[in-house]
């Protein structure tokens, strides 16, 4: 009798540990998930709406860890070329008929929801420089317009970054100066932009957070941070660079979740027109994929027309690249400037000197000095040829555990830091060394 009781208790309780919860894996910030949390609960009584915070690298390792019928429901966040990967993986599921007919195909070139059915955009997003006014003003800095403005020598020690590997809208950003600029170029904006950060944050929060209490200056960021701080009261403006794009933030439905049904109600409502609306609060502030004219003019002024921004771009966003040296760049990232920033800080600050220094005189020695420095300092340590070779991809989006492998990504990630280490201090002790040859 007792064992009868028991197992009958046991088919009770099963269903409702799950039973009616929508678990989003989500990178994005509480002021977003909540509102949504709050408003699609009050629509659909009985469903829960569970919001698992993480960031999108982080997010998707845990989808990717989680077996088949324990998985969460949804996947909700910024970056496309995620998306990407976890179809990839075969981790995401279709969401036939779930897009918004009223949805443009299109932003720019780019398709806003994937071809295939896998994700579709619930949200625009743009990439830019985020920056606070007082501290622009009492440390006499012009306000940035260009990714190359934080790179002046004014800038020192005023920036503030974090790593793609722990944001998803970093790793836009990333891409998107790489894209823009191509390979080489890029990677030399990138460092030299670290190179005059006072930090590389734990999260992608941590930049808009410092900016928006005056800890530091500017910043790259997604739009949605900057347009939020404007919009709650922070002394803070953003503006999108030439050099950025425009793409869909996503939201897909994980393949081998508990809750499918519920889940593809949680998606329709954050396409749904009530859904869209959310994010014209001044906490929110995101862009919709929804056509303006859809909102009856309740579109704050001088909110950003993405369409405008699209056509002044000069990058064609291309998730599929992105999305081949995911791992990459994020590992490249953060074994030359993530571990090693304060030596390319002390190389940045030392090259910066030394320019001053050599500034409206003619000196051969000095200049060929500082062109070794900037060379070490402020190039790639692989290539691009190195970094499209399809082996060489394929060895880095490994998702296998296999001790070999891991072994050779651990040992080209040691030669990359040890290098950098090398090439900074070198840098740093030809930069001084310039300085001294001007008389």
């Amino acid at each position: 009798m007792r064992s009868a009781i028991a197992a009958l208790a046991l088919a009770l309780a099963a269903p409702l540990a799950t039973a009616g919860t929508v678990t989003v894996i989500t990178s994005f910030p509480k002021e977003l998930t909540s509102a949504y949390k709050a408003a699609f609960e009050k629509r659909n009584p009985g469903i829960t709406l569970e919001i698992l915070n993480k960031n999108t690298v982080a997010g998707i390792a845990f989808v990717r860890e989680t077996a088949a019928g324990k998985r969460p429901e949804i996947f909700w966040a910024s970056a496309p070329d995620a998306f990407e990967v976890l179809k990839r993986d075969k981790l995401l599921a279709p969401g036939e008929g779930l897009a918004n007919p009223k949805v443009p195909g299109r932003i720019g070139n780019y398709p806003i929801n994937d071809p295939e059915g896998y994700y579709l955009g619930q949200a625009l997003a743009g990439y830019g420089i985020m920056y606070n006014t007082r501290y622009l003003k009492a440390n006499k800095l012009a306000a940035p317009q260009e990714w190359n403005d934080l790179l002046k020598p004014q800038w020192f020690g005023h920036v503030a970054m974090t790593s793609p590997s722990r944001s998803g809208t970093m790793h836009l950003t990333v891409e998107t100066i790489l894209q823009g600029e191509g390979w080489d170029r890029g990677w030399s904006t990138i460092l030299r932009m670290a190179g005059n950060s006072a930090q590389i944050t734990e999260r992608s929060f941590g930049v808009p957070d410092g900016i928006n209490n005056g800890q530091f200056g500017a910043g790259p960021v997604i739009d949605f941070f900057g347009l939020a701080g404007k919009y709650s009261g922070f002394p803070v403006e953003f503006v999108y660079p030439q050099m950025t794009s425009i793409v869909p933030a996503n939201i897909a439905l994980i393949s081998g979740s508990r809750n499918p049904d519920e889940a593809r109600r949680f998606v329709e409502f954050a396409l749904s027109q009530d859904g869209q609306e959310l994010l014209l609060q001044p906490a929110i502030s995101r862009l919709p994929v929804l056509p303006y004219a859809a909102f009856g003019g309740r579109i704050p002024p001088g909110y950003p027309d993405p369409q405008a921004i699209v056509k002044r771009s000069r990058v064609q966003f291309n998730a599929d690249l992105s999305e081949q040296r995911y791992a990459i760049v994020q590992s490249l990232f953060d074994q030359t400037i993530t571990f090693r920033l304060k030596e390319l800080q002390a190389a940045t600050k030392a090259i910066l000197e030394a320019e001053g220094k050599l500034a409206g005189r003619k000196n051969a020695e000095a200049e060929a000095l500082l062109k070794q420095a900037r060379d070490l300092a402020f190039a790639p340590l692989i290539s691009s040829q190195i970094a499209d070779q399809k082996e060489f991809q394929k060895l880095f989006a490994s998702n296998k555990r296999e001790v070999a492998l891991a072994k050779q990504i651990t040992g080209l990630e040691g030669t990359w830091n040890s290098k950098a280490k090398a090439n900074y201090e070198k840098a740093a002790e030809l930069a001084r060394q310039a300085a001294a040859s001007v008389k």
